[in-house]
C-alpha cells in the first residue's frame, strides 16, 4: 500500500475522520470536566461496558438503578437525603460522559475497518490507528479505575487517577490530532529538520500539557475552593503549610496549597513563555499561517488567565470553570498546530 501523497484525497478523507474523533474526544474532556464538577461521576456505580449502553427507560429500571447507588458510599456519606429526582440529574450527565465514549469508540472504529479493507490505510498508518484503538480502550479501565477509587470508604475519586485519566485522554488526542495533521497537511520533504523554532514550540507544547495535569490535580483536591485570592493567596505570595505533608513530594500531589500555588506558577510561566514566542516570531521569516496562530495563542493565553482568575475568585462556579478547563484544551490545540507547521516548514524560513 503506497503512502499518501501531500494532495492525497484519500489521505485528507482519512484526516477529516480523524478530526471528527478528536472533536469527540474534546467533548468528552469537557462532559467530564462537568461530572467532577456537579458531582455526577460516582453516580453509576457500575461499569457494564457492553450493556451500558441503554439507559434506564421503566420506573423499576430507575428504581434499580437508584438502589445500587443507595449502598454507595457517596450516598451514605453524602447524599443520603437524596431523592430519585435528584439521582435522574446527576445520572443523565455521567451516562452521556459515558455514552460519548462508546460512541467515539465506534466512530473509530467503523471507519477504520472501512479504510483499511478498501486498502485506503498503508501498513504504517494502520499501526498507528492500532495504538489510537489501544489508548482508547486504556483510556476507558483507566476511567473506571477513576470511578471506582470513589466507591470505597471514602466517596471521593483520587486525585492520581483522575490527573491519570484527563492526562491520557489528551494525550490520545495530541497524538491523533498530530497524525490527522500529517494526513491533511502532507509530509514536506526537505523540511525533516524543521524551523528554527521549532524546539520553542515543542517546549511551549510540553509546558501547557504538564500544566493542564497540574489542574487535574486542582480538580481532584477541590484545591480551586480554598485561597480565592489573586495575585495573593490569603495576603501571602507562599501560603503557610505548603511543605507541611511528609514524606516532602506527596506536598505537590497532595497539599491543597501546595497544588493551587503550582499551577498558578505555571499558569503565569505559560503565559510569559507564550509570549516570548509570539515575540520572537514577529522577529523571524515565518509563513502567513504561523504568523496567524502565534497572535491566536497569545489571545487564548489572556483569555485563559482571565477565565482561571475568574473561577477562582468567584469560587469556582460550574460554567466558568468549564470555560477554563475547555480554554487550557483549545490552548494546547493551537500550540501543537504551530509545532506541526514548524516542524514540516523550510528551515530556510
Amino acid at each position: 500500500m503506497d503512502n499518501f501523497s501531500a494532495t492525497s484525497a484519500e489521505g485528507r478523507s482519512v484526516a477529516r475522520w480523524l478530526f471528527l474523533c478528536c472533536a469527540l474526544i474534546v467533548a468528552m474532556v469537557v462532559v467530564g470536566g462537568l461530572t467532577r464538577l456537579t458531582g455526577s461521576g460516582l453516580s453509576m456505580v457500575q461499569w457494564a461496558p457492553v450493556l451500558g449502553w441503554i439507559p434506564p427507560l421503566q420506573e423499576a429500571d430507575w428504581q434499580e438503578q437508584f438502589r445500587y447507588y443507595r449502598q454507595s458510599p457517596e450516598f451514605m456519606k453524602i447524599n443520603w437525603d437524596m431523592t430519585l429526582e435528584g439521582f435522574k440529574s446527576i445520572f443523565w450527565l455521567e451516562y452521556i460522559h459515558r455514552l460519548l465514549a462508546r460512541v467515539t469508540g465506534l466512530v473509530f472504529l467503523l471507519p477504520f475497518l472501512y479504510f483499511w479493507l478498501r486498502r485506503r490505510i498503508n501498513q504504517s498508518l494502520a499501526w498507528q490507528f492500532a495504538l489510537m484503538f489501544f489508548l482508547g480502550g486504556l483510556q476507558g479501565v483507566v476511567g473506571w479505575y477513576m470511578v471506582a477509587s470513589g466507591l470505597v470508604e471514602d466517596p471521593h475519586v483520587s486525585p492520581y487517577r483522575l490527573t491519570a485519566h484527563l492526562g491520557l485522554a489528551v494525550a490520545l488526542y495530541a497524538y491523533m490530532l498530530w497524525v490527522a495533521l500529517g494526513l491533511h497537511f502532507g509530509q514536506r520533504a526537505g523540511g525533516s529538520q524543521g524551523h528554527p523554532l521549532l524546539k520553542s514550540a515543542v517546549a511551549l507544547s510540553g509546558l501547557i500539557y504538564f500544566t493542564l495535569l497540574s489542574g487535574g490535580f486542582v480538580a481532584g483536591l477541590d484545591a480551586g475552593m480554598a485561597y480565592n485570592t489573586f495575585p495573593l493567596m490569603n495576603d501571602e505570595w507562599i501560603p503557610d503549610g505548603i511543605w507541611r505533608l511528609e514524606p516532602f513530594h506527596r506536598n505537590f500531589f497532595e497539599n491543597v496549597a501546595t497544588v493551587q500555588w503550582d499551577h498558578r506558577l505555571l499558569a503565569t510561566l505559560v503565559f510569559v513563555a507564550v509570549l516570548r514566542f509570539w515575540w520572537v516570531v514577529r522577529r523571524h521569516l515565518v509563513s502567513r499561517t504561523i504568523r496567524l496562530t502565534a497572535h491566536l495563542l497569545l489571545g487564548m493565553v489572556l483569555l485563559q488567565l482571565t477565565l482561571g482568575i475568574s473561577t477562582l475568585l468567584w469560587l469556582v462556579p460550574t460554567p466558568l470553570a468549564s470555560a477554563h478547563q475547555t480554554g487550557a484544551v483549545l490552548l494546547f490545540t493551537l500550540s501543537l498546530f504551530t509545532t506541526h507547521r514548524l516542524r514540516h516548514a523550510a528551515a530556510a524560513c
